[in-house]
């Protein structure tokens, strides 16, 4: 579970990252795509060329941290911009993405499939 701050200001990247970056590469992708830097709270959300991938980054207080996400089925929903920019989201908005649901129209881009 991820305990995002009050204060925290989330940031689509849009368009597709090299899932084969990590922390180094990303965060130097991150200061080129905004001048904020991430000790005043900020997290980076980044997405592969599949969609079926996500990166977040940001800065805890003590360092970076990386999440990591894929999914079995499905895509992310993404801005559709074709430019190198961000993307302002919310938290909510941030948990719905992170479940597969289109969060600028809240349905199942297709449900989990629960096994018991």
């Amino acid at each position: 579970m991820l305990n995002i701050g009050y204060d925290i200001k989330i940031y689509l990247s849009t368009g597709c990252t090299d899932m084969r970056k990590g922390i180094n590469g990303l965060s130097m992708l991150a200061q080129t795509l905004l001048s904020e830097q991430f000790a005043n709270g900020a997290m980076f959300v980044f997405r592969g060329k599949q969609a079926d991938k996500v990166k977040l980054l940001w800065w805890d207080g003590q360092g970076f941290c990386l999440f990591y996400k894929c999914l079995d089925s499905g895509k992310f929903i993404w801005p559709g911009s074709e430019d190198k920019g961000t993307v302002g989201i919310t938290k909510a908005q941030l948990s719905m993405l992170l479940e597969g649901i289109d969060w600028r129209n809240p349905r199942w881009s297709n449900p989990p499939k629960y096994t018991g």
